[in-house]
C-alpha cells in the first residue's frame, strides 16, 4: 500500500509590519493612497479582519509607519553598548543621525507621504505618534542622573526643552526633503549645528552657536 504524501501549505503571516509593507509598497507603485480599508485589503489579498486587528484606520496605519521608523532608531541606538555613557548632547545627535539614516532608506515614501501636506509638517496627521515618542525619549535623556542640562532645563520646564526638540525634528525633516547634496552630506552637518546650538543655549556663548548656525543657513539659501 502506497504512503499517503503529506502535503504542508505556508499560511502568510498576517501581522503589522506585513501590512506596512505592502501599504507603502502599494502608494508607491500606484502614486496614489488607497481610496478605502476596503480597497486596500481586497487588492492586497487580505481580510478585514486582519487588518482591523492592528490598526483602527488606514490614518492610524500611517501614524504607525512613522512610529516605526523611531522605534527602529531607538532599537539601533540600544545596540550600541556605549550609548549611556554619551554625553547629552551625544545622545541627541546619535538620535538624529540614526533616524535620519532609516528616514533615508525609506525616502521614496517619505516625501510621497509629506509632499501632498499644504498646512506644513507641523500639522500632519500622521506625525503625531512619532511625536509623542521623540518627546518622551528627549525627557529621559534629562531625567537621568548624569544629565549635565538637567538642572538648567528645569528653569523652563522638560515638556518645552522635548517640544522644541520637535519642532528642531521638523526643521530638519523640511532640509533634508530638500537636500540634493551627495548622501545628503548638508542634512548631516546641519543635524551637528543645530544641535549644538540647542544644546549651547542651556549652557554658555549662545550667541557663537547661533552665528555659526546662521551663516550655514545663510550660504545655503544663497546657494
Amino acid at each position: 500500500m502506497e504512503a499517503t504524501k503529506k502535503t504542508t501549505s505556508k499560511k502568510k503571516v498576517i501581522n503589522d509590519d506585513f501590512i506596512i509593507e505592502k501599504y507603502m509598497n502599494q502608494v508607491l507603485e500606484k502614486n496614489e493612497e488607497p481610496k478605502n480599508v476596503f480597497v486596500f485589503c481586497k487588492e492586497n489579498k487580505i481580510d478585514e479582519t486582519e487588518f482591523y486587528a492592528f490598526f483602527g484606520s488606514l490614518d492610524a496605519l500611517r501614524q504607525e509607519i512613522w512610529v516605526k521608523f523611531f522605534e527602529n532608531t531607538l532599537v539601533a541606538i540600544q545596540k550600541e553598548k556605549e550609548f549611556e555613557t554619551y554625553s547629552d548632547k551625544n545622545k541627541l545627535l546619535t538620535m538624529y543621525f540614526t533616524l535620519f539614516e532609516i528616514l533615508t532608506l525609506n525616502r521614496s515614501y517619505v516625501l510621497f507621504a509629506l509632499k501632498e501636506n499644504k498646512e506644513g509638517l507641523k500639522n500632519l496627521k500622521s506625525l503625531k505618534g512619532i511625536r509623542s515618542h521623540m518627546k518622551d525619549f528627549v525627557e529621559t535623556i534629562i531625567d537621568t542622573e548624569s544629565s549635565e542640562i538637567k538642572e538648567k532645563v528645569s528653569k523652563i520646564t522638560k515638556p518645552v526643552f522635548a517640544e522644541g526638540a520637535w519642532i528642531q525634528f521638523l526643521f530638519l525633516l523640511k532640509f533634508w526633503m530638500d537636500d540634493t547634496s551627495k548622501s545628503f552630506e548638508k542634512t548631516d552637518v546641519l543635524i551637528e549645528k543645530s544641535v549644538n546650538t540647542v544644546v549651547d543655549l542651556l549652557n554658555t556663548k549662545p550667541l557663537e552657536s547661533l552665528f555659526d548656525l546662521g551663516k550655514f543657513l545663510w550660504k545655503e539659501k544663497m546657494n
